[in-house]
Formats: C-alpha cells, structure tokens, sequence
C-alpha cells in the first residue's frame, strides 16, 4: 500500500505569481529523478499519494485485489494501439478528439437503454464535427469505469454529522449509511466495466453506428428560429451527402459507415485498481516499431482496464504516486491542466511521462475557466512548442465553468461552456497551434443540469430532472448544440 502524506495546500494562483516561486532546476532534477528509477507496476506505493483510500478490512482488500489479478483484461493492446495510431493523427492535425460521457458512473447506468443514448449522442456528436473540421473523428467515451471522483475534503457534513464523502460507487455509497470503503465494490466495477464494454462493443456489431439508418436530428427544442434554420441546413447538408453517396453506391462497400471504432477511458484515480488490471502482455508489431521501450521478448505493460486514462488536476504531482504509475504504461494517457500547473511543471511533467516524445502519447485537457483561459493557454503552448513534445491539445470547457446556485445547486451554464471552447480555438490558432479536441461531461439522458442553451433552461428548471450524484453534465439536446456550434467555427475559418 501507498505512504501516506499530509495534505498539502494547493492554493489557486496566477501563472506568473507561481512562477515566480517555482525552482525551475529544481524541476528538472525532481523530473530527471522521478523518471530514471526502476519501474513497476508496484513501485508507486514508494510515493506520496493524494486521494487516496483507507480501507478497514485489509484482508478484504487483499482478496479483491488477488481476484482482479486473475480476472481477464477488459480491453487488448491490439485496441490501444489502434487508438495510439488514432490519437498520433490527432496530435498531428490530421484528425478531431471527441471524448465524453458522465461525471461519474454508477452501478446502475449498466442498462442498455442509458448505454445507447450516450453511444448514439457521440454518434450524432461526431457526425456534425466531421462535416465542420472535414476531418475524421476518433471517439472516446467516459464509460465503462468512470465510477471515480476526486474530493477537496474527505468527509462531509450529514445534518451535523460528520461522514465519509461519495468517492463513486467503485469505493462506497451514495447512501449516508454506506459511506465506508467497501474492497468488494473494485470487483464491482470490473464486472460492471467489463458488461457496459461488452454491450457497447456488440451494439456498433450490431449496426448503432450504420449511417444507412436514419438519424434522429429532432431540433424541436431549439427556440431561436434563426439557430433552429442554421442548424437544419447542416443537417439538411449531411443527409444530402449520404444520399449522394447512396446513389453512387460509394456506400456500399464502405464499412465505415457501418460501424466505427468508440474506445473508453476514465481517471487512474484507485491505484490499486488500475496495478491489478496492469499486465505486461505482447505488443502488436505497429507498436513495437513506434516504442523504444519494449523488452527484449517484444512486451509492454498495458492497463487493461480501459484504452485511455487520464491524471486529475489533483493528483498530478512531479513526485507523486499517480505520476509515477502512469510513466511505466504504454497505454495512451491525459493531464488535466488547470489554473494552477506553471509552464515548468508542466513541461517536467511531460518529461517525466514521455521521456521518448512518443507523437500524440499524451492528451494535454486543458480546463481554465472562461475568465482565465485567456491569460493562461498561450503560455501553455509556447512551452511545450519550444520543449518539442507533440501533444494533442484538448479543451475541457466543463471543470472551471461551475457555479453554485443560491439554492446550492452546482450547475453551469451553457454560454460559459461555448465561450472557453471559443477562446480554445482562437488562441491556438493565434499560437500557431491546434486545438485537437474537446472533452465533455455529456449524458443521453434529458436532464436538466446546465442553464442555457437553445432550450433556454434556467436556474429554476434545474430541479425538474437533476440526477447527477456529481458534476452537472450537458443534456442531449445541449451536447449536439454544442457540436453544431463547434462545427460552425471550423466552417466559417
């Protein structure tokens, strides 16, 4: 198990103030000695460790984790690479990133209907992007083990009471009286992975994805008529493009327009989890040509509890256990970067997680804030430019756009949302850069979480369907707005 540490304090801050503070060689030695040691898949419980997990019975933890270590990967290194290839196109302009899906998972969205809504939304989603970027779409979903979530606290408060917090259903419950982390709930979330990935993969099989089908575009709710005719042109423009390529049987033989490629991802927020479902396996050929590390015997370590996983603002310390993990696997990975990460650290960070300067290994999502965007990307992108890493940058307009109702309703409003992708792409564009793509809280589901939007839905609406046990997401009808919106951008230039 990981050392634990004292919690330090992380207070917000400009860029400059930081930067100021930081030991820029200080930096580099820590990012020389925290990538040179040996590595295991174990070694990061020599770390300190934020957000961890304390459980009580140990000796149920240790059966947990001895049967998840027996348990089959949930996903291959022949899928993970194929999405690397994906996400290289991404970092070199080639292609748009389009990753999304709940805050948190529970349980009990491992129902078919709430899986297809979300695969049928990214869909849809992707289908605008690629007629507004003109390039393909790779998709990734926060599914099938996003069931995580990072606190500021540890505890709450229950009508005077102090409790342990809802870490997400893969750790305790939601309810106040099983608040305690349970290690039975690690398997859980294996199994409940492992079904939402099966139903996932046997309904694109089945033909979800096959564009000979016809769409829902239902625009009923947009109430600005001039928004409302601008985006049925677009949709009027896609229809019109598949029926041509009906017409002169391009269609026919295109399998891609039967089905598509949707990989998951979530936070590497359990450690504990993420090292039993860590395998060194075989590494396809296309791999081992593109890695310099792989053994002598042509093997890799890949987590193979999901394609793609991602380190929280909170948890990505130079010296830290979640940093030192994610540098020893092959899979894909992302770094939340927010308003407190300086140029230095962020440049050492890399270092430390890509010493090879894989092309398109890392996914740099980005989450400022509308009101700080502005004074923090550029100097962003200028350091990695002039580092000489190729990542693949990504807007999180979600995290840094929440506000608290005066009925102590977290929510976000749509504007907000629009405004931080907005700024993404002019300064990226200003910078000389590319911005690869955009990271979404996102749900099939109609609810009413986010304020604005075509809808026009309002602090008062909230309750009407608020179901998130976590972070406001954008409904349907919000998230394919988005979409068009976006895909607008790219046409106007």
């Amino acid at each position: 198990m990981a050392q634990r540490s004292a919690e330090l304090a992380n207070t917000p801050s400009s860029i400059a103030d930081r930067e100021a503070a930081v030991d820029i060689k200080t930096l580099s030695n820590t990012s020389r000695g925290a990538g040179t040691s040996a590595w295991t898949p174990a070694s990061w419980t020599t770390k300190p460790i934020k957000q961890d997990v304390v459980y009580n019975d140990r000796e149920a933890l240790s059966k947990a984790l001895a049967k998840l270590e027996r348990l089959p990967p949930i996903v291959t290194p022949t899928e993970i690479c194929k999405l690397k290839r994906s996400l290289r196109d991404v970092a070199l302009g080639k292609a748009f990133l389009l990753q999304g899906g709940d805050c948190a998972e529970l349980f009990d969205y491992c129902e078919s209907n709430m899986i297809e809504s979300k695969i049928k939304l990214l869909l849809q989603m992707s289908l605008v992007l690629i007629y507004g970027a003109h390039k393909p779409v790779v998709r990734i979903a926060r599914m099938a083990g996003q069931f995580a979530k990072p606190r500021s606290s540890p505890t709450e408060q229950h009508y005077g009471k102090t409790i342990p917090a809802f870490r997400g259903d893969n750790i305790n419950g939601y309810d106040p009286a099983d608040r305690t982390p349970d290690p039975s709930r690690l398997v859980s979330a294996y199994f409940h992975s492992a079904t939402t990935l099966n139903y996932i993969r046997a309904s694109l099989g089945s033909g979800i994805a096959d564009l000979h089908s016809p769409l829902d575009w239902e625009l009923g709710h947009v109430k600005d008529e001039k928004i409302k005719i601008k985006y049925e042109r677009i949709v009027d423009s896609i229809a019109e493009s598949l029926r041509f390529m009906k017409t002169v049987g391009a269609d026919s033989a295109a399998s891609s327009l039967e089905t598509v490629d949707l990989y998951t991802s979530h936070e590497g927020l359990l450690l504990e989890y993420e090292q039993s479902l860590t395998r060194r396996v075989k590494s396809p050929v296309h791999d081992i040509l593109a890695h310099s590390e792989v053994d002598g015997d042509g093997k890799q370590w890949y987590n193979t509890s999901a394609h793609f996983l991602w380190i929280g603002d909170r948890t990505r310390q130079l010296d830290g256990a979640h940093v030192e993990y994610f540098r020893g696997i092959a899979n894909p990975i992302g770094i939340k970067v927010g308003p407190s990460m300086t140029a230095a650290e962020l440049v050492s960070l890399l270092d430390i997680v890509n010493p090879h300067k894989e092309i398109g290994k890392i996914t740099l999502i980005t989450r400022y804030g509308e009101d700080r965007i502005a004074s923090l990307l550029a100097g962003h992108i200028r350091a990695v430019q002039k580092s000489g890493h190729i990542v693949i940058w990504q807007c999180d307009p979600m995290h840094g756009n929440t506000r608290t109702t005066n009925q102590g309703i977290k929510t976000r409003h749509f504007s907000s949302i629009l405004s931080e992708v907005s700024s993404a792409l002019r300064i990226h564009k200003e910078e000389g850069s590319v911005l690869g793509g955009v990271h979404l809280e996102l749900t099939g589901e109609a609810v009413t979480e986010c304020v604005g939007g075509s809808e026009g839905l309002k602090d008062e609406d909230l309750n009407t369907n608020y179901t998130s046990y976590c972070d406001p997401r954008l409904n349907e009808k919000q998230a394919l707005e988005l979409a068009f919106l976006v895909a607008g951008f790219y046409r106007s230039g």
